[in-house]
């Protein structure tokens, strides 16, 4: 595989950032994440660094170097995220749970495959035009019953994420084929709710990852003030191995089988999860499976 790829996460006028985000790979697969912890609950930056390292770990252990199943892995590990978070709570004794939102994609066989829970956003750029976003799950996005009479809602109400009582509700979407020159932007609401998406589609279509992306964060900074929200964008631009070599990225023909290299790191946060939870996340592998045994019954 050869891509480039730029990360940039700023704080803007917040105390503090809870946005996370990173990529991993081997020779065969790469993983792209990016977390937004959620305000209005303690610890969202906890909850976001949890969602990061499990997707991460669960990466290494299943990419060999390849993943076998994609769709299978991303959904196994937002649930396997998910429930760390719950047993982080529940651990510490907290009245109320982190949360966060997460979107993951994992790029192998020259295709792309993304899940995403929450509003944090994917986007695919192909010769300068969007060839196709996530869809937020927020209230409006979905225009769900009773909206309209609610009147003027603020846009950002989600109705699902990473760490709440109830199940998470999250879409798997892929594979898409990807071309020469094919971009995929992750990022917080921080840039899609400051800027328009014309102008982020316009950047990233007509400039590299490393020009489009700190310009795109520097201006909704800007444009958001002395109040802007945390602003973190994860990009990657697929690369043929004839325009590579012109370009400053990555290579994974020279590495081995079993060689894992990540962006994600611990942190701080490195007492809180120094192994993952095997239980937990065998018990979301197992009620994936058996969600997918009851609809293969319902439809025979």
């Amino acid at each position: 595989m050869k891509f480039s790829v730029f990360q940039v996460s700023r704080k803007g006028g917040r105390e503090k950032n809870e946005d996370r985000m990173g990529y991993c790979y081997t020779r065969d697969s790469g993983l792209f994440v990016l977390a937004d912890g959620m305000g209005g609950h303690p610890e969202g930056e906890v909850a976001a660094q949890l969602a990061l390292q499990t997707v991460s770990a669960l990466f290494q252990r299943e990419a060999r170097a390849s993943v076998k199943d994609v769709p299978g892995f991303l959904t196994a590990s937002l649930m396997a995220a998910h429930h760390q978070i719950i047993r982080y709570a529940s651990d510490k004794g907290m009245l109320d749970t982190p949360r966060t939102t997460l979107v993951v994609a994992v790029v192998q066989d020259g295709c792309a495959t993304w899940i995403h829970c929450g509003d944090s956003r994917l986007y695919v750029v192909r010769d300068g035009a969007l060839l196709t976003r996530t869809r937020d799950h927020s209230y409006i996005e979905h225009q769900m019953p009773g909206v309209a009479q609610m009147g003027r809602i603020n846009r950002n109400i989600l109705f699902t994420c990473l760490g709440s009582p109830t199940r998470p509700v999250f879409d798997v979407t892929g594979p898409v084929a990807l071309k020469q020159g094919d971009k995929i932007l992750l990022c917080s609401d921080g840039l899609w709710g400051t800027l328009d998406e014309a102008e982020i589609v316009y950047q990233l279509g007509n400039l590299s990852v490393s020009e489009a992306v700190p310009d795109l964060v520097e201006k909704a900074l800007r444009k958001g003030g002395p109040r802007s929200d945390n602003v973190t964008v994860l990009a990657m631009e697929w690369e043929t191995p004839n325009s590579f070599e012109s370009t400053r990225g990555i290579s994974t023909d020279s590495i081995s089988d079993g060689v894992f290299a990540s962006t994600i790191q611990a942190g701080v946060l490195d007492t809180l999860v120094e192994e993952l939870d095997d239980e937990a996340i065998e018990r979301s592998i197992a009620e994936i499976n058996e969600a997918i045994r009851r609809s293969a019954a319902r439809k025979t």
